[in-house]
């Protein structure tokens, strides 16, 4: 299956003459133009499906992306690292029991503990916030907490997501340190739509459920009517060892300075209970569809574009972080690395990680999509994918802004499938991030690497520290593990 932007749209992005031989011109129309992005993600996420890193989906994405960069006459290799922690859901049940008892649906959050029919009362336990542990006293000890969570929708989109994801980190300390047996959090979509999220702060040290919202809300007005209720769950899972996994990384080598390098990351992995094509098929094809158009044109930039396909990204952006370690000796060479992980959403800019310096070259690189404007890029530092590893090696970092669009009511559910990709968008996006890519592989400017000294005035100074304690990444920094020495 391929897909070609009609004739009216493509051609109005260029500030040049439309047969113009510019090599950049060349790759933006290549990218609007009759390419396979669309069926590579059809195959992707259809046939191999959901890529949990450690599982035989993830090992076939891993071939498979090594297959499509051959096929692109890319150079690609399979760039093994040491995942710390596995954790997989085997299996999972719970019944509720009381004068209206009833068997909900439930799945294991990410590194939740295992239980072993581990049965208590289920107790109302409101936002999670530290006056409902209050008012719960020592009636939380021992008790499996429900926590309600406010809708996810398209209208609330990211900030929700971001909002759920801060609300949780918050509260499972606070359940642990309650002594509770476990905690149950209420789906934030309804229409008995379920997902993963999120990453958990002291993995594996409390057994965590999510429940359906609408079986959620049951127990609630039932717990809210005075009706005692108890919880039993059993969670099955293969969890607690270190294991192997692999990035993927294409090169296209500089043909002036090969030394200087330009990452363009996008991470293969995916949850389990959708196919992965939001979050984050869609920007794993592009990168390949990048590098296909590249070499297809025989277009050879100064500086070396590395294509990383990144693993362990849900896990704990570890197959990221692993690559800064093995490739330590070359990140004074790393002109800039960046991430895409959005879905399909228009690409609105660029967050640049509080190197400022980094926007009017952003702007100069995007002139030959000036036609897709208006680009608003943000100064801040951002922490959940795969730039963060690059900014805490001090390594000028990339995140494309993108508008939610269905991103975040899809985010890590079983409605992360196919056909929620928005392919014009998507085909859109790729001309403009191909027009960036080019432009730092080929400008002769560049940004020096930030010291130890000027991240931590960036963690000091900013939310940075939150945003790092939210996803369970702030003790490696504050133990000297990760990030620049």
């Amino acid at each position: 299956m391929r897909f070609s932007v009609p004739l009216a749209v493509g051609l109005a992005f260029f500030t040049g003459p439309i047969m113009a031989q510019d090599d950049v011109d060349r790759l933006v129309g290549a990218m609007l133009g009759d390419t396979p992005i669309i069926g590579d993600l059809q195959s992707l996420t259809d046939e191999v499906g959901g890529r949990v890193t450690g599982s035989p989906a993830n090992a076939a994405a891993i071939e498979w992306a090594l297959d499509r960069f051959r096929q692109a006459e890319v150079p690609a290799t399979r760039e093994a690292f040491e995942m710390p922690y596995q954790w997989q859901e085997r299996g999972v049940s719970a019944s509720i029991s009381g004068d209206s008892g009833f068997t909900p649906t439930v799945v294991a959050k990410p590194f939740s503990a295992a239980a072993d029919e581990v049965t208590g009362p289920l107790v109302d336990g409101g936002k999670g916030t530290p006056a409902d542990y209050e008012r719960l006293g020592e009636t939380a000890k021992g008790a499996w907490i429900l926590i309600e969570t406010d809708v996810l929708d398209d209208e609330v989109g990211l900030a929700g997501l971001f909002g759920e994801y801060s609300g949780a980190a918050a509260t499972e300390p606070l359940a642990h340190a309650a002594g509770a047996a476990g905690l149950v959090f209420m789906s934030s979509r309804p229409q008995n739509l379920m997902y993963r999220l999120p990453m958990l702060s002291g993995a594996g040290r409390q057994p965590i459920l999510l429940m359906e919202r609408e079986d959620a809300k049951r127990a609630q007005r039932l717990i809210r009517n005075g009706q005692p209720l108890s919880l039993t769950s059993t969670i099955d899972v293969d969890a607690g060892y270190a294991y192997q996994s692999a990035n993927v990384i294409a090169e296209i080598r500089g043909s002036e300075r090969p030394e200087e390098i330009v990452v363009m990351g996008a991470h293969l992995d995916s949850h389990d209970l959708g196919t992965g094509a939001l979050d984050n098929g869609s920007n794993v094809t592009m990168l390949i569809d990048i590098a296909r158009q590249i070499t297809r044109l025989g277009l050879k930039p100064k500086r070396t574009i590395r294509f990383a396909l990144w693993n362990g990204e849900e896990q704990g952006l570890v197959g990221s972080w692993r690559y800064t370690q093995q490739h330590q000796d070359e990140l004074d060479n790393h002109v800039m690395a960046a991430s895409f992980d959005i879905g399909t959403g228009r690409l609105l800019g660029f967050y640049t990680g509080g190197m400022g310096a980094l926007i009017p070259m952003v702007n100069e690189y995007l002139q030959p999509v000036a036609g897709l404007d208006p680009f608003e890029h943000f100064d801040v530092p951002v922490v959940g994918t795969d730039n963060f590893d690059f900014m805490m090696e001090g390594v000028p970092n990339l995140i494309g802004h993108q508008a939610d669009a269905n991103y975040a009511s899809n985010y890590h559910a079983g409605s992360d499938t196919f056909d929620k990709v928005d392919q014009q968008q998507l085909k859109l996006n790729s001309a403009i991030a191909a027009a960036l890519v080019w432009g730092f592989a080929n400008s002769d400017d560049r940004l020096p690497r930030w010291s130890r000294e000027q991240i931590e005035d960036l963690v000091d100074n900013t939310n940075l520290e939150q945003q790092m304690r939210d996803f369970g990444v702030w003790q490696l920094w504050a133990d000297g593990k990760r990030g620049r020495q």
